[in-house]
């Protein structure tokens, strides 16, 4: 593994953004949106809207060139305006061409949104739905926004001209705005919720991380780990355990579950050489440590990943 941890959990949770079409809408409109446990992305190509959760609060306003990214627990409105009935979004007829619907009446396109789905079914969406909060809203006037909006508008143009490889290509550059939409947390690491990206947050703790991410099968200690972080063994494990959730040798043992459990679904080497690999030398240890984590053995999790 590198020393990337962001790049590593995208491997290991092996994320993959799908991009699923859009809409244009004129007038009074709005449509419901199910997440499905997935984490679901929408980008305002053009014009603006509201986004009211079915939680309640306050509606989030959304300009041209905003993203927002929720967690797929709970529905929400794209709308005009509060209080319009909503059409749910699996009965809008989408144009088999463009797989874009149309919503609200009249010819006038006020508003296009283009969405699309992070399957995280992987690794059951874990590592990476618990880091981020319920909502993540990156306004196009952001200081790291520019990117987004190139990309956006990359996505939009591959979506009207249609040319060989389409497909492909928006996968590729849905998948590069998820990223860029965690480059953004980083930056504003205060709205998230204890995790592995509030610790990457965190320049203090960014060493210590590295250290574990790049070497897994260490027998990493507190005390060297807190060396790497510049504090003393306290104050690092304090601070480690408000910005992760978890003391350090429990991420570090968390950390060395998800890559198991990812090799366990795409390798075939036997489970003692995978056991070698994230730092344990006997077998049946790494296979305990594993079922604690995971709920049942490395063999069986193997045998129902690959069913």
């Amino acid at each position: 593994m590198s020393a990337d941890p962001l790049s590593d959990a995208l491997a290991v949770a092996d994320a993959r953004t799908v991009f699923s079409g859009g809409f244009t809408a004129g007038g009074d409109w709005a449509i419901q949106l199910r997440g499905r446990d997935r984490l679901k992305v929408n980008a305002v190509v053009r014009g603006g809207c509201l986004l009211v959760r079915e939680t309640g609060g306050e509606p989030v306003r959304l300009a041209e060139g905003d993203v927002v990214v929720s967690d797929g627990g709970q529905p929400y409105v794209l709308c005009s305006r509060a209080g319009v009935e909503p059409t749910d979004s699996e009965d809008v007829v989408m144009d088999q061409v463009t797989r874009m619907g149309r919503l609200g009446q009249g010819e006038d396109v006020d508003v296009a949104c283009v969405s699309g789905h992070i399957d995280l079914s992987r690794d059951r969406g874990d590592l990476l739905r618990r880091a981020l909060p319920e909502l993540v809203h990156v306004r196009a006037d952001s200081a790291e926004a520019g990117v987004l909006r190139w990309l956006i508008g990359q996505l939009a143009a591959e979506m009207t001209t249609r040319r060989a490889g389409v497909e492909f290509v928006s996968a590729q550059l849905a998948q590069l705005m998820f990223v860029q939409v965690l480059r953004v947390c980083l930056t504003e690491a205060d709205g998230l919720p204890p995790g592995w990206l509030r610790a990457l947050a965190d320049e203090r703790l960014a060493p210590a991380l590295r250290l574990m991410h790049g070497d897994p099968a260490h027998p990493w200690q507190l005390a060297e780990l807190a060396r790497a972080a510049a504090m003393s063994r306290t104050t690092f494990a304090v601070r480690f355990r408000e910005a992760a959730g978890v003391p350090p040798l429990t991420y570090l043992l968390n950390w060395r579950m998800s890559l198991a459990a990812r090799a366990l679904r795409q390798d075939t080497a036997p489970v003692a050489a995978l056991a070698r690999s994230v730092g344990y030398t006997s077998e049946s240890a790494f296979s305990n440590a594993f079922k604690r984590a995971v709920g049942v053995g490395p063999r069986r999790y193997r045998e129902a990943a690959r069913s």
